[in-house]
């Protein structure tokens, strides 16, 4: 097996020794090379500029590749262009030359491919963008960075006969708070696009093994899955995508965008649950059901 590790540009892969499960696990929303020239456009300080970043996420799985499993990160932080997008979710209230059309409500909100606002509704820019500043961030991010997911899933289907991407993120503690259950907040949140995205007993077993690790787990509400989960996850062709959504209020100073002092337990703990997954889905039944 040809090592995929690689830097570029947009993204890194981390690839391991010995690849021994067909999961790849993606972190679209945590890169946070924010360019100069990028912050002196914005008219948000550096700090709230990061409140839509899924801060610290790829150092919370970055010992995949030890356990035998690939990881890809993105580089580009969120607000300046989305992994978890289509390419052709062009804002027009942000970019010149684009035409209004009917759109879906990720991008009427402003959370198109190029957003226009970070959380609370906070806008980026004090005006627009032009198309060709919009067409650069995705030729040179974007595109890269799929290409780059592509390939990984591509070689899970060749060596494994089925793909298993599990897409993590996270969530602001206020975005979950007393879901279901005004005395617990939710802590996990597992999306499939309501079973849409992976097999059921797939998402069953993710489910489950966080539930038995103590976690309070919420499936598809709030955060059911975006364009990741709705352009790979194909069941019936054996590719598979689970979204998870992790409460940042479990590792993370989400005033200060900083690791908390909890950071290094919640990430053995984490650690914990996604080698349980590993292990499952390495061996033989596993692998034939997510294949059927």
């Amino acid at each position: 097996m040809r090592n995929l590790s690689d830097s570029h540009l947009a993204y890194v892969i981390k690839d391991p020794d010995v690849l021994i499960s067909p999961v790849v696990f993606a972190s679209p929303h945590s890169g946070r090379s924010y360019t100069k020239a990028f912050l002196k456009s914005s008219v948000l300080d550096e700090q709230t500029i990061r409140s839509s970043e899924d801060a610290f996420v790829d150092q919370l799985i970055d010992f995949m590749p030890k356990i035998g499993v690939p990881i890809l990160l993105a580089k580009a932080p969120r607000a300046y262009v989305d992994m978890n997008r289509s390419a052709d979710e062009l804002d027009p209230a942000l970019i010149h030359g684009v035409r209004s059309r009917s759109q879906n409500p990720r991008v009427a909100s402003g959370l198109g491919v190029i957003p226009r606002v970070v959380s609370n509704a906070r806008s980026i820019y004090p005006g627009k963008l032009s198309k060709a500043e919009a067409l650069m961030r995705i030729d040179r991010y974007w595109k890269p960075y799929h290409d780059a997911l592509n390939l990984l899933i591509s070689r899970a289907q060749y060596f494994f006969g089925c793909s298993i991407l599990i897409d993590m993120h996270s969530m602001p503690h206020e975005a979950v708070a007393q879901i279901g259950n005004p005395q617990q907040d939710t802590e996990v949140v597992i999306g499939d696009r309501f079973g849409a995205s992976a097999d059921i007993i797939l998402t069953d077993m993710v489910s489950n093994i966080f539930e038995n690790h103590g976690f309070k787990v919420s499936r598809n509400i709030p955060f059911a899955g975006a364009y990741v989960t709705q352009r790979y996850g194909h069941p019936s062709n054996s590719k598979h995508v689970i979204q998870i959504e992790i409460n940042r209020g479990l590792y993370l100073n989400e005033d200060k965008v900083l690791p908390s002092e909890d950071f290094e337990k919640f990430r053995d703990r984490l650690e914990r649950v996604l080698a349980e997954i590993i292990g499952n889905t390495a061996q033989d039944p596993v692998n034939s059901l997510a294949a059927e």
